[in-house]
């Protein structure tokens, strides 16, 4: 069995029909210890609402199981650390200045997605997944793409991506639990993208325009438009007014 020095349980596939998929059969067998599950292949990867994620071999798709302390309510906020967690891992190979982060969970390169992070309540588990864009920059899609080997010369296998990624998410872990979610709420918002600018916010039964006013204390967007202020804890964001 390989292990990360965090102790963390390392799996790697040549193929799997999901690394999400996977830990959600190891949560109800009650899987006792944290574990990556890291595919090199997916059939049928998927990330937010269901959505497939587009992947090639190279690329780095990977779920990371494990039972959050701290109260249910607050683990919404790990998107949070997860969003740092890549852009810290990113920096290790990247110039920083072309890393951003978009609320909710998405990592831009060079202004474009280069990343997302889905989050999965499993009963006492978190399954959180993540896609990276390594070799692949997936076209036909409503937003821009980017992947890492435009950016490096030097871009890192899978393997190597996930055991920079552990270091950085644990370490940040540990820092939230014992001082909460302040200093990584203001850490994200310094690597912010739109903070300031007109947005719309694409919600299940509307579509809202305003301008992103940063985030709360529980992480939710707020936007402020002639209607006054919105707290919005789930949506789509695009930059400029409204489609």
């Amino acid at each position: 069995m390989t292990r990360f020095p965090s102790g963390t349980a390392f799996e790697l596939y040549d193929s799997l029909d999901s690394t999400s998929l996977e830990a959600k059969r190891r949560a109800e067998k009650s899987m006792a210890e944290p574990r990556w599950f890291v595919a090199l292949k997916q059939t049928a990867g998927y990330g937010r609402r269901g959505r497939d994620w587009k992947q090639r071999t190279g690329d780095f798709a990977g779920t990371l199981l494990f039972r959050p302390d701290g109260p249910v309510e607050h683990r919404g906020q790990l998107s949070f650390i997860v969003a740092l967690t890549l852009a810290f891992t990113l920096d290790e190979f990247i110039d920083a200045e072309r890393i951003q982060l978009k609320w909710p969970n998405d990592v831009l390169l060079g202004g474009a997605k280069c990343a997302g992070i889905l989050l999965e309540n499993l009963d006492d588990y978190l399954a959180i997944g993540i896609g990276v864009n390594i070799v692949n920059a997936p076209g036909g899609l409503e937003y821009k793409t980017a992947r890492m080997m435009d950016f490096t010369d030097a871009p890192p296998e899978p393997a190597q991506l996930c055991a920079r990624l552990d270091h950085h998410f644990w370490t940040l872990y540990r820092e939230w639990r014992a001082t909460g979610f302040p200093s990584i709420k203001n850490r994200w918002t310094d690597r912010a993208v739109g903070i300031g600018t007109e947005i719309t916010v694409r919600l299940p039964n509307e579509t809202l325009s305003g301008t992103f006013n940063g985030i709360d204390d529980n992480g939710a967007l707020i936007l402020r438009s002639g209607a006054g202020k919105r707290i919005i804890t789930a949506g789509e964001v695009f930059f400029g007014p409204r489609r």
